[in-house]
């Protein structure tokens, strides 16, 4: 396969798009039923640099506007991973996926997992326990969908377990190719030395969007991501072969992510692992980072292939 055909506006021809402007207007020209998958991260309505707070009403109605049109553009057989945390407001916290559910039930999707995403790094609280975890909430538009558990297992926990009796005695209790990771994703999120670390406060890791890709879509499908920040989801999807496609209204994050393809394609982008376990510090993993290599820096293939790194990172 040759080098990306990267577009800044839908093309059903484009391998990737980097749409720079808002969301809506992108999905507005995307033709009903086209994604096979959607990732994504809105704003929480926290004031970050990236958002301007609202109240907390203007900021649902907006929230259901896009899920609606995201909605439309979702193929039968498709997925949407929404993922947010907490809003919060005079220190009450407020569950972003609590308040967005509805929005989804109205267009009759069937909810399949609340993923729980936890990690060990944010800010410390003094008058609540510290946050150390956020929710992907997982639907579908119909019961028959796709879903590829093999990519994404993990190691057995005790790999050489056998049955005890039985007329299976003495086989591996155990799928040999691992287990289905759970609801419960240990994966650290991207702060301080992490690899992938840009100037976004609140960066996708990509080995998160990397299990949704790999179980949720197949080879060619469309990604699209509405707030695809400085890229995550789009390097996610295009490293598996899949097509992908991502607006950002932030000039600065859209070059950023356009910069982050370039050093993929040329095979300088490092990125965690997804098999690589989290740090321990009595311990190393021995597992370092890896370079995407995409269209264009090796010919041969679209995916992932591991290169020792110069130093360990989280």
């Amino acid at each position: 396969m040759g080098k990306l055909k990267i577009t800044d506006n839908w093309d059903s021809k484009a391998d990737l798009v980097l749409y720079c402007g808002d969301c809506l207007d992108l999905l507005g020209r995307i033709p009903s039923g086209s994604i096979n998958l959607i990732v994504t991260s809105p704003p929480y309505n926290i004031g970050k640099s990236y958002e301007r707070r609202t109240s907390l009403d203007d900021y649902l109605r907006w929230q259901q506007r896009i899920i609606d049109e995201c909605v439309r553009v979702l193929s039968d057989n498709g997925s949407i991973c929404w993922q947010v945390g907490n809003y919060v407001d005079n220190g009450e916290i407020i569950p972003l996926d609590v308040l967005v559910y509805p929005f989804f039930q109205q267009h009759n999707l069937h909810m399949r997992n609340r993923i729980i995403w936890h990690f060990e790094h944010g800010l410390h609280a003094s008058k609540r326990f510290s946050g150390r975890y956020e929710t992907i909430n997982w639907f579908t538009k119909a019961d028959t969908y796709v879903f590829n558990l093999d990519p994404v297992r993990v190691p057995q926990k005790y790999p050489q377990k056998r049955y005890f009796k039985g007329p299976r005695q003495g086989e591996l209790s155990g799928n040999p190719l691992g287990k289905n990771p759970s609801d419960v994703w240990d994966i650290p999120n991207v702060k301080a030395n992490h690899v992938e670390k840009t100037i976004h406060p609140a960066q996708f890791p990509v080995e998160l969007v990397e299990r949704l890709v790999l179980s949720m879509s197949n080879e060619r499908d469309w990604v699209l991501d509405p707030f695809m920040g400085v890229g995550s989801t789009l390097i996610a999807a295009v490293m598996h072969n899949r097509r992908a496609m991502g607006a950002e209204i932030s000039s600065e994050y859209c070059q950023i992510a356009r910069d982050r393809v370039d050093l993929a394609q040329r095979g300088e982008l490092r990125v965690r692992p997804m098999e690589r376990p989290v740090y321990d510090p009595n311990g190393g993993t021995g597992i370092p980072p890896k370079m995407v290599y995409l269209p264009g820096s090796d010919p041969e293939s679209l995916f992932v292939r591991e290169k020792s790194a110069r130093r360990g990172h989280t």
